[in-house]
């Protein structure tokens, strides 16, 4: 028989949470934080000043204090400490760390598309040899899953959009912009936009629908300068999405899924055939003012997927489990397309799911047996920092063979202690690899072979910081510099290290990393000055400084970040890395930049 809390259960309860929510303000705001009265009508943000990444913190505070699991939407959907107090009310019990591994059913082998020439024609590939075979499953944690495609469910209601898109006077070539959350829907938009040979512009969703009409602001840049005709996005967005008409010009409708896939299906697609057409533009920046919409073509993605690929050792017989949002490149093009070229199923699990219970990704890896998974250097430290060792009870991640370390600079702290911590549940030091890419190369550029484990290069620091030189350093030197090599150029692909210049440097000088292959963007989407400023004599400017040894590439940090002070580079991810370690300063919550002194120049 349930028990019905009485008003002073509840009062209790209530109690209970604002003292948590009261030291955790007081953790972040130490100085203001017994000025703040605290109330079931205090706004979260507004009133309290937690911020989105600040809320998962407390919501997974709340779950541990009251041994509940409170729903993951409560993160975007609360507005006050009452809402979080009646989300308490209906919380389920927290589930018991130790998970059985259920059992799947094996897969049988199949090729992957190799002859294909655009993504269209890979799905195509994939529903004419097996069309009732998993493709994908959407995961609202790792034991629940929202849905699931084959190729032939994916094909069919990608058909069904682009037949909506075509009806509303869609042509080959326009841009339609995409804002979805990790869903079936984004899965069968980004295909209905393809195959009605247009363009997918991937936007990222708002965290909070609350704020999607200050989001949308925010994003009238991206969709401006890619001259979106259309804007597919949520059915709770659509209202407050269709006021972005008056600022976006060329914006003729906002849609949902549902909404475009009534038309029927019958209506005749165009052609998708021509490798070099555009087949996405990522932006790399927006908010700012200026947009920079990296644009890529179905060779450009092919050639980066199988590059990868064939590195990787990749197959059918894979499984990936991901965390990573799909508005971004890593895990569209890393996890997502990747998956679809070679008929490996794919896990996709909600970042929002990932940052309320990151040990629900280490979950799921151990659920399906996963053997690749990915993430940026922040979700390994996330796990090492945000999870008990009474959730991990039972944990077995060894069916792992390579989980990519990129897409932000990798710690070597954060590399050693997450291997540390985690082989005893099975990981191998050899599945972490950490590796380097950029959103004008697609996604990926040096990757490690699999199975070897982290290469960490000791190099002396008077040495880099003062001439650029990498020199190996003694085993007697007292501070050396640690920096982690992100493997060899993916085959097919040239990185070189010029000067300031454009003189090609040495073995183990330091410069910046320019790049050419056939992943290498053709520029950026109407701009032309930056698109200018990308190219030099054939090579692309990464806009990172390295230096190569022994033909492992490491990165030393971005141009436009190196402080130089007396002439020596100051790298702001060391000073970032070494503060964040002191009690009470939040990781990634600390930023060092350069500022100039009046007085000393």
């Amino acid at each position: 028989m349930k028990m019905v809390p009485t008003t002073d259960d509840r009062r209790s309860r209530e109690g209970d949470l604002i003292a948590v929510v009261r030291e955790f303000v007081h953790e972040l705001q130490p100085q203001r934080a017994n000025a703040i009265d605290i109330s079931p009508s205090s706004r979260i943000e507004r009133d309290l000043g937690i911020d989105s990444l600040g809320r998962t913190e407390l919501i997974l505070r709340i779950e541990r204090a009251f041994r509940v699991r409170l729903p993951t939407q409560i993160v975007g959907e609360a507005d006050t400490i009452g809402d979080l107090i009646n989300a308490l009310e209906h919380a389920g019990a927290r589930p018991g760390s130790v998970r059985t591994v259920q059992p799947t059913i094996a897969l049988p082998p199949v090729p992957a598309a190799t002859e294909a020439g655009t993504l269209v024609e890979v799905l195509d590939w994939h529903v004419t040899q097996h069309p009732d075979r998993l493709h994908l499953t959407v995961l609202q944690d790792d034991t629940t899953a929202l849905g699931a495609m084959t190729y032939a469910e994916l094909a069919e209601s990608a058909r069904a959009v682009a037949a909506g898109l075509i009806r509303r006077n869609v042509e080959p070539g326009d841009r339609v912009a995409l804002m979805l959350p990790t869903s079936l829907d984004f899965f069968s938009a980004f295909f209905g936009i393809l195959y009605a040979g247009a363009v997918p512009v991937p936007i990222y969703p708002p965290m909070r629908l609350s704020q999607i009409e200050d989001h949308l602001r925010r994003q009238a840049g991206i969709l401006s300068n890619a001259g979106a005709r259309i804007l597919v996005t949520m059915q709770e967005g659509m209202g407050p999405a269709a006021l972005l008409r008056g600022q976006v010009e060329s914006l003729h409708s906002v849609e949902n899924v549902a909404s475009l896939s009534t038309e029927p299906a019958a209506t005749q697609l165009p052609p998708v055939t021509d490798a070099h057409s555009t087949a996405l533009i990522q932006y790399t920046s927006g908010s700012t003012g200026d947009p920079k919409g990296v644009v890529l073509s179905h060779a450009n993605l092919l050639a980066n997927v199988r590059a990868m690929g064939a590195v990787m050792e990749a197959s059918s017989a894979d499984i990936f489990v991901s965390w990573l949002p799909l508005y971004h490149d890593m895990g569209l093009i890393g996890a997502w397309l990747g998956c679809l070229h070679f008929g490996a199923p794919l896990y996709a699990m909600s970042p929002l799911s990932f940052l309320v219970r990151p040990e629900s990704w280490l979950w799921a890896m151990h659920r399906f047996r996963a053997t690749l998974s990915a993430s940026p250097n922040f979700g390994f430290e996330f796990c090492l920092n945000k999870t008990d060792d009474a959730d991990l009870e039972g944990l077995d991640l060894s069916s792992l063979r390579m989980v990519a370390n990129g897409a932000e600079p990798v710690s070597v702290q954060t590399l050693r202690r997450f291997i540390e911590r985690f082989e005893h549940h099975g990981f191998k030091p050899g599945a972490m690899a950490p590796v380097y890419g950029l959103a004008e190369n697609t996604v990926g550029l040096a990757f490690p072979p699999p199975g070897r484990s982290p290469i960490i290069d000791r190099v002396d620091r008077t040495a880099l910081t003062g001439r650029g030189a990498a020199v190996p350093a003694g085993p007697d030197n007292p501070k050396p510099l640690e920096i982690v090599a992100c493997g060899h150029p993916l085959p097919g692909h040239e990185v070189r290290i010029v000067d300031g210049a454009g003189y090609e440097l040495g073995e183990r000088q330091e410069g910046r990393l320019e790049f050419r292959g056939p992943s290498a963007t053709s520029g950026y989407f109407e701009n032309d000055a930056k698109t200018r400023e990308l190219f030099r004599d054939g090579w692309l400017d990464s806009g990172d400084r390295a230096y190569v040894a022994s033909g492992d590439v490491y990165i030393t940090g971005r141009v436009k970040d190196i402080i130089i002070r007396a002439g020596r580079h100051i790298y702001p991810q060391e000073i970032e890395e070494a503060v964040a370690g002191i009690p009470g300063v939040r990781k990634g919550g600390v930023v060092v930049f350069g500022a100039t002194d009046r007085s000393t120049g």
